[in-house]
């Protein structure tokens, strides 16, 4: 059965509360997806290699200006108070733009960069090797996250637990202070600890590693790119040690350790908040279907308006923003 079976109900009376009990739809879409794919625009499917190339290199622009701007003038304040605010900001923006940098390489990874493969995959390579990523490894996890989404059985990645396996020491982290903590572990060590050790990762038979060619995760033909991918991270890793050693630890981990830490905030936020909502379904193999599962995300609004959605306390279900790029880019696979 669906899991998640909480849809609210709104109503004009401000005096009736949401009820939360009612369970969410779990019938077939009315609709195929060649239909879906009939009603898009067909410009929406087409690729542009310069329009994409201009998104990377003015990320990028931002990138180098608030690196030149933090080496060059932050040690040239007048006060001290000045620099604990200035490197703060540095710190946000900065995560901020390489967030957007870590999206293209996601892009990448779906081939929607550009029409040619090879392209995309060196693009991609590139940039999450920068972001200290395994580029293959993820991309072979994530397409089967997409092939599987909201799967209790495949997919791979925030799959609810029933009761019965939910450890017994959660039950201390259910009040403010350890909901806190949780939320701070979860976005500083989240995503590494997904990548090193699949923790909130779907459940195989054995240990399951990105960084493993041999992990269950991957194929045997894809063992070859799951290693090119670790002699990425290693040659990078390496780099930064060479920095360290020239620059000093506390440089590097202001220039670049503290803005990782936040890009890999953002990601986990973001995706946690895609796939996660009191409202939202997971199915069995009894129900399932790659269109009902591609459509049980949520879609949230980051902008203003999310202030109101808090206040409400419930989000809607929709055709998300995040599940309606990927088709229009990449439903031709899973037909």
């Amino acid at each position: 059965m669906g899991a998640g079976g909480n849809m609210v109900t709104k109503t004009k009376s401000k005096k009736q509360k949401p009820t939360h009990q009612k369970r969410v739809p779990v019938s077939k879409p009315p609709f195929t997806l060649s239909q879906i794919k009939k009603a898009i625009p067909p410009h929406c499917f087409n690729r542009s290699l310069l329009r994409s190339f201009s998104y990377l290199l003015y990320d990028l622009a931002l990138s180098f200006l608030f690196y030149h701007i933090a080496t060059s003038y932050f040690h040239l304040l007048p006060l001290p108070l000045l620099s604990y605010i200035s490197w703060p900001l540095y710190w946000i923006l900065q995560g901020c733009t390489l967030t957007g940098v870590w999206v293209i390489a996601h892009e990448c990874g779906h081939h929607a960069f550009s029409d040619y493969q090879v392209v995309d995959d060196i693009v991609g390579f590139t940039l999450h090797s920068f972001l200290l990523v395994p580029y293959f490894s993820w991309k072979y996890s994530h397409r089967r996250h997409h092939s599987n989404t909201a799967s209790l059985e495949r997919d791979e990645v925030f799959v609810p637990k029933p009761k019965s396996k939910i450890p017994f020491y959660s039950k201390y982290f259910n009040n403010p202070p350890g909901r806190l903590l949780s939320i701070l572990v979860t976005l500083t060590f989240g995503w590494p600890l997904y990548l090193a050790f699949n923790v909130s990762g779907r459940e195989y038979d054995r240990f399951a590693c990105h960084y493993d060619p041999k992990s269950p995760i991957f194929s045997t033909r894809e063992n070859l790119q799951i290693y090119i991918s670790d002699l990425a991270i290693v040659g990078v890793t390496y780099v930064l040690y060479r920095i360290a050693m020239a620059k000093g630890f506390v440089w590097l981990t202001c220039i670049y350790g503290v803005p990782l830490v936040v890009v890999n905030g953002f990601l986990v936020l973001i995706t946690y908040l895609q796939h996660t909502h009191s409202s939202l379904p997971h199915y069995d193999s009894s129900e399932w279907d790659w269109l009902r599962g591609a459509l049980s995300t949520v879609d949230r609004d980051f902008g203003f308006s999310t202030i109101s959605q808090l206040n409400e306390g419930f989000p809607l279900i929709s055709q998300s923003l995040h599940w309606f790029h990927h088709l229009t880019i990449y439903s031709s696979t899973f037909i």
